[in-house]
């Protein structure tokens, strides 16, 4: 199956170059808000955040009065990036140094851990390195106000959750609300997949934003020139389509399915045995490393393989240990892995990120994708491909096995919005106004009136869009027999309203139009037409200067993913999906019926008739349902 999002860059080396103080164009832009008390980085995976943070706290530590620094990370293998840097080398006045005794990240028994952490803040040094499983069960046995004086620094922040029983989410509130503390938060994704959101709206506000986002990122790269994001459907067990899509000439880090997936055959050491077998017979494992080396069977070609599903005794640690440091591309060839290998881990050589099931977190797919994109010179193009079974008409679990491959298109389509340029959108107040580059004016458009609107404008729009794209009634109105302006004012206003309660009307209002907006522009395609710009939407032309808020409200954003789908997937599949989403169909609510009576009003004088509930069209068809409602209505009514 072709690619369903295939993106080019500029390769312009502009996100990999270094500024005077040795600093890429995002971590300069994170420097730049070093006096805020509170920061939230939103960054792509390899955009140099962990360097980012070092700046930043060498320079509370030296020049604002912070005494210490604990970064937590959300497993040891990600502890890598935090070692001793000798950034003075790059023109930085300072280097980040951290002393092994607080590593934290290192083997050793939990005890002592929350030991060395307590003796950390009583004593002269300045950085401890810990897991998140660390910083709560030391936060456990310490006052708050032990990190008055302090900077805390959350990598991975979505782990955190409002949800009163997050533990991360609760040490976070307690220092939010009892100490001095400075805090960074840094994440690649701030959408956790789920209906939690990572802070509460009070909290959340308290923090000042940079974004730095994944077109950025890849365009500023020097070698890598291209991504590519696809899906692949299988039937029966994937075991035995893995090498479809398994190219062993690419440096691959496949992911299996967690053993409580429906794709997991519940054995996962004999799916990596079964894969292993596949490629041919295991010749050697290095006592050191735990690497592999395979004998590839259709041409004898030596593989190494890392296997970091096997997790009994140190064996994990010591390849993981291993990974971290691969100088060649030719040092290794593919990695199995479940859980791991997917945060923060770095092989800059990997080609293909292969996923096995259905990932419905946004956070975790731009993680895994991460894992591909690094900027080497071994590769032009990076390629993530989702495996994922191919729902059967005949199965009883056919409802589901749709549910989820809707969320994995939806996910896919929303990375190719992360993936491109975004514009600006401006109101167009007279006909004489030029866009600018990157700007795009539209009619009755209302801007923020608010700075809590402008940052979710500005750093939230895709994890807004995310949330959108996932929720149950907007995928049951996708395919298209919704009615547009029912969609984005009526089913687009319920998901704000319950992710920002904090927003007044106005302000949601102001919110709603730009995430339309948004979505619609960036499913549109520019055309030039003498001198005219035109645009298609949808299936309408339209002249860019006439754009307005009325006519993007009258266009289903989300239009595109349905017609991927019918595009990409089999008749069979294609089939399920329908009768899925028939079954699952919206319920006409009486907010829905009034906003769709004018337009049942023109049907009528335009055609003499009613609309037909036996109509093609699943326009015409929901009008026919709105009219059933308004008489079901009216008859309880006695009317």
């Amino acid at each position: 199956m072709p690619n369903l999002i295939e993106v080019n860059y500029g390769q312009t080396g502009q996100s990999t170059n270094t500024d005077a103080l040795g600093m890429r164009e995002m971590q300069a832009r994170v420097y730049a808000q070093r006096t805020a008390q509170y920061l939230l980085v939103k960054a792509p995976p390899a955009s140099g955040k962990s360097r980012a943070l070092m700046f930043l706290a060498l320079d509370k530590m030296h020049q604002q009065g912070v005494a210490k620094t604990i970064v937590a990370v959300p497993e040891r293998s990600i502890a890598a990036s935090f070692a001793p840097t000798r950034l003075s080398a790059y023109g930085f006045p300072y280097d980040w140094e951290l002393n092994p005794r607080f590593d934290l990240c290192s083997s050793g028994g939990e005890a002592s851990k929350r030991q060395l952490f307590k003796d950390f803040l009583a004593s002269d040094e300045k950085v401890l390195l810990c897991t998140h499983a660390a910083l709560r069960g030391a936060f456990a046995e310490i006052e708050s106000s032990a990190l008055n004086n302090v900077l805390l620094a959350i990598d991975e922040f979505h782990h955190v959750s409002a949800d009163s029983e997050n533990q991360l989410g609760e040490v976070l509130r307690d220092v939010l609300a009892h100490t001095e503390a400075h805090i960074v938060a840094m994440t690649g994704s701030y959408f956790r997949g789920d209906s939690v959101p990572v802070l509460a709206p009070e909290d959340e506000a308290l923090f000042r934003h940079v974004t730095y986002n994944y077109y950025e990122q890849l365009n500023g790269y020097q070698h890598l020139k291209s991504l590519g994001i696809g899906y692949h459907f299988y039937q029966g067990k994937y075991i035995s389509a893995i090498f479809e899509v398994l190219d062993t000439d690419k440096k691959t880090i496949l992911h299996i399915p967690s053993p409580n997936a429906g794709e997991s055959t519940k054995d996962k050491h004999g799916e990596v045995g079964a894969i292993l077998d596949s490629i041919g017979p295991v010749i050697y494992t290095d006592p050191e490393t735990r690497i592999m080396t395979v004998e590839r069977k259709t041409d004898g070609k030596l593989l190494k393989v890392a296997d970091l599903v096997w997790d009994a005794g140190d064996s994990q640690a010591v390849t993981i240990h291993a990974l971290r440091n691969l100088k060649k591309p030719e040092d290794l060839d593919l990695i199995i892995a479940l859980g791991m290998a997917k945060e923060g881990f770095d092989w800059p050589f990997c080609e293909h990120a292969l996923t096995v099931g259905y990932r419905g977190s946004l956070t975790e797919v731009i993680q895994i994708i991460g894992r591909c994109t690094r900027d080497s010179p071994n590769k032009t193009h990076a390629q993530f491909t989702n495996l994922i079974a191919q729902p059967d008409a005949e199965d009883d679990e056919v409802t589901f096995a749709v549910n989820n491959m809707l969320k994995a298109i939806t996910c896919s389509l929303l990375m190719e919005q992360v993936l491109a340029p975004n514009f600006k959108f401006k109101t167009r107040v007279s006909d004489e106004e030029v866009n600018a580059p990157g700007e795009l004016k539209i009619r009755g458009l209302k801007e923020p009136s608010s700075k809590r609107v402008q940052d979710i404008i500005e750093s939230d729009l895709n994890d807004l869009k995310a949330t959108i794209l996932q929720d149950k009634s907007m995928q049951k109105a996708m395919p298209g027999g919704v009615d547009p302006e029912v969609i984005n004012q009526i089913l687009i206003p319920k998901i704000i309203q319950t992710k920002y309660p904090d927003l007044d009307a106005r302000e949601a209002e102001e919110l709603r139009q730009h995430v339309v907006v948004d979505s619609v522009m960036a499913g549109a395609v520019m055309e030039d037409s003498g001198d005219r710009r035109i645009i298609k939407m949808g299936s309408k032309f339209i002249n860019i200067d006439e754009l307005s808020i009325d006519l993007i409200d009258s266009i289903n954003p989300f239009q595109k993913a349905y017609e991927i789908l019918s595009k990409q997937v089999t008749a069979p599949v294609l089939k399920a999906i329908m009768g899925c989403i028939e079954t699952n169909r919206l319920q006409i609510t009486e907010q829905e019926a009034l906003l769709l009576w004018p337009k049942i009003k023109a049907y009528v004088k335009e055609h003499g008739y009613e609309p037909p509930l036996t109509a093609y069209d699943p326009q015409v068809k929901r009008m026919a349902q709105a009219i059933q409602f308004i008489k079901q209505q009216r008859r309880q009514q006695g009317l």
